[in-house]
């Protein structure tokens, strides 16, 4: 397989939660592909960080500042774009709360953001690529929650395990168009939202980790956003309906 089916020149990407972490990452490799990066994400500085970032590294950006549950103003950014190769859903929040203790609004906000906010950008990024012809990919991030489960992660697993089944469906409905829909589902990773402001307990969590993981490490963001690129790319060109898990190991399904 030739290095050129990693070139993005020419096309454009739309990726949610740019602003840090597997989202700014994401969007930067993608830019130094080629792509041109629509960056969307509701914290303005961080945003406006990732764009300048890319522009510095010769890349293209252009900065929305939205929030995914927004449906209009969503729509109104994808269709900025004009034409659209691809979409990296990776805007999300954490929660964490046992069963018993779960409140209506921690699973309404939950979902609302990491599932609602995905199926939002899905579908208008389907649209446009359904308008355009376009035989585009879109990029979903599930998590290694919905393989391994754990204490407090009813409503982060829940909304996570509704992507995973997003994907599924979306991509049976969109192949006969072309259209590639794949999921990643990270290990731990090393991000703003996994950081416990604490560097004691962040240290005793990260040790924790690595141990479950034989690869004997947590994740970095560029550990994610080099399978971003991989499924957004023509090398996984007769790839669709999967999950990708950049997790070290520490699941294995079938």
């Amino acid at each position: 397989m030739a290095l050129t089916a990693y070139d993005l020149s020419g096309r454009t990407a739309f990726v949610t939660g740019a602003a840090g972490g597997i989202g700014r990452a994401s969007a930067v490799l993608l830019a130094e592909a080629g792509a041109t990066v629509h960056c969307a994400d509701r914290d303005p500085d961080g945003l406006h960080g990732t764009a300048a970032l890319i522009k510095d590294r010769g890349g293209t950006a252009h900065p929305h500042v939205l929030d995914v549950t927004d449906r209009p103003r969503l729509a109104e950014a994808v269709r900025s774009c004009g034409r659209l190769d691809v979409l990296a859903a990776i805007a999300g929040i954490m929660h964490s709360s046992p069963v018993l203790d779960t409140r209506d609004e921690d699973l309404d906000r939950v979902l609302e953001v990491n599932f609602k906010g995905v199926l939002y950008a899905c579908q208008e990024a389907a649209r446009l690529m359904l308008d355009r012809g376009t035989r585009g990919s879109i990029v979903t991030m599930a998590s290694g929650a919905v393989d391994t489960g754990g204490a407090g992660l009813l409503c982060y697993g829940a909304a996570k395990a509704a992507v995973v089944q997003l994907t599924k469906t979306l991509a049976t409905e969109m192949g006969p168009h072309g259209i590639r829909v794949n999921a990643i589902a990270p290990g731990w990773v090393r991000t703003p939202m996994t950081n416990r402001h604490d560097r004691e307990a962040q240290a005793h969590t990260e040790t924790v980790m690595a141990r479950m993981a034989p690869l004997g490490r947590v994740g970095e963001p560029d550990d994610i956003a080099h399978a971003v690129l991989h499924l957004a790319s023509d090398a996984s060109a007769f790839t669709t309906g999967q999950i990708l898990r950049p997790n070290g190991g520490v699941a294995m399904p079938w």
